[in-house]
């Protein structure tokens, strides 16, 4: 079972002088037990490379869950995030702002989404030295980090031309999305046209995220945009990459995703 000692990879802060509104608290230490991380105040993603010979010029952002409480961080963000790597795609975990932790003063609509959209634009604006194409930048989240997916996978997301940082001034809008179990907020008012092509997964048990689930399948197909879903009887919610689940759909979710990544080719190099 993947854990606290799991090997080391480069953290990058997403601002390196502190995040917008957080600068002040850019030092404070992250709280970290068992499997969740809180008390994040200096966002960052955590890289995952595949070896040079594997690597098929796909990324994604990985966005834990957890409620906007706290990051189930080694479940839902380092676990896939080795995984894809394993694929050939380069992923990063993303470690952001939490809004619903005790004591917050962070927004779900603000500060995370802001945390979402600057790690697509940071992986994008370092494309070249970590041999990605910045036209196959996906993002993939689980519960409450599908919400994020969800709240930058259907706006413009174009980047601010006049802003001094360069890293702004690039596209936050993913190229594919996968949404594990998403939450609520991931449903929007409509999917448009443009939309990013789209992979779900969500038990139907599941009494929290089944049914947005569905909505953002059916929205999706009202709009003829390409999406494919998993969607076993049974699994509850927070199966994370199913290998703790004693159900064999749930268990094997992972190669229905690398099946849709195949499919879609960015497993080509």
């Amino acid at each position: 079972m993947a854990g606290a000692q799991q090997q080391s990879h480069e953290r990058i802060s997403l601002w390196p002088n502190g995040a917008p509104g957080s600068a002040a608290r850019k030092s404070e230490p992250e709280q970290a037990k068992d499997y969740w991380v809180k008390n994040v105040h200096d966002p960052s993603v955590e890289v995952f490379l595949p070896p040079p010979d594997t690597a098929t010029g796909a990324a994604v952002v990985v966005v834990p869950g957890g409620g906007h409480r706290l990051l189930v961080y080694n479940a839902e963000g380092r676990e896939p995030a080795e995984f894809l790597a394993n694929l050939g795609i380069a992923a990063f975990a993303l470690k952001y702002r939490l809004a619903r932790e005790e004591g917050s003063t962070y927004t779900i609509e603000g500060d995370a989404v802001a945390d979402t959209y600057r790690a697509l634009r940071l992986v994008r604006s370092r494309a070249e030295a970590w041999h990605i194409d910045p036209h196959r930048v996906g993002v993939m989240g689980f519960s409450a980090g599908g919400e994020l997916v969800g709240m930058v996978a259907f706006p413009p997301g174009e980047g601010n031309q006049q802003a001094a940082d360069p890293v702004d001034r690039l596209s936050g809008r993913p190229d594919f999305a996968i949404f594990i179990y998403p939450g609520p907020l991931a449903v929007p008012a409509s999917v448009p046209s443009n939309a990013p092509p789209a992979f779900l997964a969500a038990a139907s048990d599941d009494p929290c995220c089944g049914a947005p689930t569905v909505k953002i399948l059916q929205m999706y197909r009202d709009a003829g945009v390409p999406v494919e879903a998993h969607i076993p009887a049974k699994g509850g919610h927070g199966f994370n990459m199913g290998q703790r689940s004693k159900l064999k759909s749930v268990n094997t979710w992972p190669q229905r995703l690398t099946d849709w990544l195949s499919d879609t080719g960015l497993l080509s190099h």
